[in-house]
């Protein structure tokens, strides 16, 4: 009896179903992991992600690539059962097969990494339940690629179907927590238009207090700041175009910076990295939404005028 021939798109449909099968997997862990880092905040975390991007991320690949693995497996076993005899092609043996190895081998090799990773100080009940996760998510893999090698879906494939709703409710709530999260794309936005915000002002005190070192006194503006020979130009608000406040509150010493947010800087700060240390996020920025003010006061002990000749840094 000859061997059922692999067409080009029997190899591509499997090919395709398998890397967005992975990448699905990956991606669906690693959001569990990163809620699990929110809900058991470790204090010796110190990276700050201001977007969350890494859940944008898992969140951006489980949205295209786990519908795009249903829809082509779909189509693999409509043709099984338009021609049985795609069941035995080389292609889906080794597809399922390998899937087994990697679901087994990644048991293994994520048990090794996060018992590593507890015995050097991780919190227990995070690393408890990545454990759990990790041993679901793969252990459910590999029941069910061993049941389609069996060949428990052909003879059940009302189950199949089950199991594809199951699965595909567990990744839209796992979804959904990630907007829970992160907020909105619009929500998002507005966050980044605070941070460039705190940026310009922190910026435009740079400038403020290097004039002040060259001339020991405070601008009258902030137009006097512009500078083209050194290519000092003051930024203006990025979502209105308007001027950024700045008036002298006490000559010669002491101004202020006025600016109007999008955002509460708490709140930001709360989706950011609500793990790590408090003040992990720079402080002398910290605002509401609003019109919010920052005054500064000039101390010539640390920041002494340039003496005559001196080099003045750009």
């Amino acid at each position: 009896m000859d061997k059922p021939r692999v067409s080009p798109k029997d190899f591509f449909l499997w090919a395709a179903a398998m890397i967005a099968l992975y990448v699905s997997v990956v991606s669906f862990i690693g959001l569990f992991f990163e809620y699990i880092d929110r809900a058991y905040p470790d204090a010796l975390d110190y990276y700050v992600d201001p977007y969350s991007g890494a859940i944008r991320f898992f969140m951006a690949s489980l949205i295209v690539l786990f519908p795009t693995f249903l829809i082509l497996m779909r189509a693999i076993r409509r043709d099984i059962v338009r021609d049985a005899a795609k069941r035995e092609i080389w292609v889906r043996r080794w597809a399922l097969y390998l899937t087994v190895f990697i679901a087994g081998a990644t048991i293994a090799i994520d048990l090794v990494t996060l018992i590593n990773t507890f015995l050097g100080g991780d919190i227990t009940a995070r690393f408890i339940l990545k454990v759990a996760i990790v041993l679901l998510v793969a252990a459910a893999g590999l029941m069910h690629f061993l049941a389609d090698i069996w060949g428990y879906w052909n003879e059940f494939p009302d189950k199949a179907r089950y199991v594809g709703y199951a699965a595909g409710l567990a990744v839209v709530l796992t979804v959904v927590g990630g907007f829970l999260i992160i907020g909105s794309p619009a929500q998002a936005r507005l966050y980044r238009f605070d941070e460039q915000r705190v940026s310009d002002l922190s910026q435009i005190q740079y400038q403020i207090v290097n004039y002040w070192q060259q001339k020991l006194k405070l601008p009258q503006n902030l137009a006097d700041l512009n500078d083209p020979l050194s290519g000092v130009v003051i930024p203006k608000d990025p979502q209105t175009g308007a001027a950024y406040e700045y008036r002298v509150v006490k000559a010669p010493y002491s101004f202020e910076l006025c600016a109007t947010f999008a955002t509460d800087g708490a709140a930001m700060n709360a989706v950011a990295m609500p793990t790590g240390p408090a003040g992990s996020l720079d402080e002398t920025w910290q605002h509401g939404s609003g019109h919010t003010c920052f005054m500064r006061t000039i101390d010539p002990q640390r920041y002494p005028p340039f003496t005559k000749g001196q080099a003045i840094p750009l």
